[in-house]
């Protein structure tokens, strides 16, 4: 199989260890999803009684990912010790939902983007896989490719770090 095609996380190996309910609000996420895939709508958020459940495209996310975007990653290693002043003028391509990142299109494909490439306003730098669906995620900044800071195959969060852009 040439395409990112991870085992489901959300569903049990064994469908008889799956409550009724698991399975039925499992099934309700899914048709949420896909109902939210085909609509014009970016944001769906569902709430009964104490539980709620927030969908949203990754074109809801994308003016979140401009704010706060410059300075050094937390724990980071791959920046020079002594290079303050280059962190303030690059900029991060942040995710704009959670989900397992892939920097190519199938395991033997090219990378989407590498250090040292030029990036354009909107091109596809990789793809995160939520919900059974891959998003292709764009670049809201131009320029060069500093640093790669996600690892393919490895989860990511909102709002964390892609790839470091130098304008």
């Amino acid at each position: 199989m040439s395409e990112h095609q991870p085992e489901p996380v959300s569903k049990p190996a064994d469908p008889a260890s799956m409550s009724e309910e698991t399975a039925s609000l499992l099934g309700l996420i899914d048709r949420l999803g896909s109902l939210l895939e085909r609509s014009d709508l970016i944001e769906l958020e569902v709430e009964s009684g104490e539980t709620g459940i927030s969908l949203r495209k990754p074109a809801a996310l994308l003016p979140l990912a401009q704010v706060g975007a410059a300075g050094p990653v937390p724990g980071s290693t791959d920046s020079a010790p002594n290079a303050p002043a280059a962190a303030a003028t690059t900029e991060f391509v942040k995710a704009p939902l959670t989900g397992i990142y892939y920097g190519s299109s199938s395991p033997g494909s090219p990378p989407f983007v590498t250090v040292g490439q030029q990036v354009a306003l909107g091109q596809v730098i990789g793809l995160i896989e939520a919900m059974k669906l891959f998003n292709e995620i764009k670049s809201d900044q131009a320029g060069r490719v500093v640093r790669l800071v996600a690892e393919s195959g490895k989860l990511v969060k909102a709002k964390s770090p892609l790839i470091e852009v130098e304008p």
